[in-house]
């Protein structure tokens, strides 16, 4: 069977493109059978890959980024719901293959996936499936990450930041969110709990570390049927600066004024809008509701076998 790859050549700000002869190359070395397409624009791998799973091409192998991977897992979702009667969730999508070529890369990093492209493409061929989860934030999928508040500022940073390359990116937009103080009044309830008043930021995890440095949802399991999330009531300048270099090991945790939790259901209200990260990438400049869910084994990963 023939698998088809989705480049996105915009991943780690063009750098995906040029490497694209490499991935090839990769790709032919391991002995894979495959076709090719490339992104026009934001949200066109989503079609793609609609398009590539609705020909049954296997396995579809994203060449891109976090957000690159959360694109096609949408696409991949809505051509099942599309040949689907029932929407039938037990059928899991997949299976996606990963060559890393984003900035950041915490999918990959987080499941083990080389960076080193011959080494992934290896990974592909060999096989080897996992199972994991996936959230949904207002029904869109995300594989690692999402949140409201402080984070997707901090995405809204990323972006304007073009004079910048690599993860110190997503730092230096850590250090001008912060300087900012940004903080809205929230009414949060999930499974097992609630909490009204003000809030800094919500992280929801599937995974542990986002942005390439943060591990904001430290004991997140991909594969346990519930997401990790974290969020802080408002903080000081100083407070939320001393956090900061605490989130590179996951010790911002066992802060006293930082919440950690797991559950299947995340409801959040918002007096006044807040952004929306999924994935890394900004779903929403102004939401004031966000309804988050998991998705127990969803996807299916190609990954190197334990």
């Amino acid at each position: 069977m023939t698998g088809h790859v989705i480049l996105n050549p915009y991943s780690a700000r063009w750098k995906a493109k040029a490497r694209k002869p490499e991935a090839e190359a990769a790709l032919r070395e391991s002995g894979l059978d495959f076709s090719w397409s490339e992104s026009r624009g934001p949200g066109d791998c989503s079609r793609l890959a609609e398009e590539a799973a609705r020909r049954g091409d296997q396995p579809i192998i994203v060449a891109g980024g976090d957000g690159t991977i959360g694109e096609v897992v949408n696409g991949l979702a809505r051509a099942q719901a599309a040949s689907s009667k029932k929407g039938d969730e037990s059928v899991p999508l997949g299976p996606l293959g990963v060559l890393p070529m984003g900035t950041a890369n915490d999918l990959s990093d987080n499941l083990g996936i080389p960076r080193d492209l011959k080494q992934a493409s290896r990974v592909i061929a060999a096989g080897y499936v996992r199972a994991i989860d996936l959230g949904s934030a207002n029904g869109q999928l995300f594989a690692n990450n999402s949140a409201v508040g402080l984070e997707p500022v901090v995405s809204i940073h990323n972006i304007e930041l073009v004079w910048l390359r690599g993860v110190i990116r997503y730092l230096v937009a850590a250090l001008w969110a912060i300087s900012q103080k940004p903080s809205w009044d929230m009414d949060l309830r999930w499974d097992a709990g609630s909490y009204t008043g003000p809030v800094t930021l919500v992280s929801v995890g599937n995974c542990q570390r986002t942005g390439g440095l943060f591990f904001m949802t430290p004991k997140a399991k991909p594969d346990d049927g519930l997401l990790d999330f974290i969020f802080a009531p408002a903080l000081s300048r100083l407070a939320l600066l001393r956090l900061l270099p605490m989130t590179f090991n996951g010790s911002h945790v066992r802060d006293p004024r930082v919440h950690e939790l797991r559950t299947r259901t995340l409801a959040i209200r918002c007096k006044t809008p807040t952004p929306l990260q999924t994935d890394g990438e900004l779903s929403s400049r102004g939401l004031q509701e966000v309804s988050y869910q998991v998705h127990p084994r969803r996807l299916r990963l190609l990954v190197p076998a334990p």
